[in-house]
This record gives structure tokens, sequence and C-alpha cells, in this order.
């Protein structure tokens, strides 16, 4: 009996419902992340990848102003079409 008590005691708790928003987020993120890479690829059009953000700031400023991207953002999303890591993005887009 005491057997009985400490397994049910120590059994791993049901899994959660699933959640319906959940996979609805990630795909707005996912589809955030996708527009932010075709975003770095024009970027890096117009501006080549081995400037630095400075150099290219002074390249892209105009550019984001065109398109309603903040300078920032634009920068992110080049250093992310790059590297293709989502930390890239972090603090800026994401």
């Amino acid at each position: 009996m005491v057997r009985q008590a400490v397994r049910d005691v120590r059994a791993a708790p049901p899994p959660l419902p699933a959640d319906p928003t959940g996979g609805a987020l990630r795909r707005v993120v996912d589809d955030l992340a996708a527009s932010s890479h075709a975003i770095g690829e024009l970027m890096l059009e117009v501006s080549p990848a081995y400037l630095s953000d400075s150099e290219a700031a002074d390249v892209l400023a105009l550019l984001c102003e065109q398109i309603g991207e903040p300078l920032e953002h634009g920068l992110a999303a080049c250093r992310y079409a790059m590297s293709g890591d989502r930390h890239a993005l972090h603090g800026t887009v994401l």
C-alpha cells in the first residue's frame, strides 16, 4: 500500500492540454522571420556584407526610410540574412 502511494505521488503529471494559440503564434513568428530574411537580402544587395554596421548605416539609411523600416531593424535583418541565426533579430524585430 505504501509503495502504491509513493508511485501515485511520484507519477508524472498528465500532459497539459494543447494550446491552440501556441501554434498560431509560432507561425506568426516564423512569417516575421521569413520577411526579415527577405528584407535582409535586399539590404545586402545595397550594402555588401563586408561593410561594418556604421558604414552600412550610411548606405542603408535612405533605403530604410523609403521602405518605412527603422534603420536598426534593417541592420538586424541584414545580420540575420548573413548568419541565418534568429538571435540577430532579438530586441529589434522579434
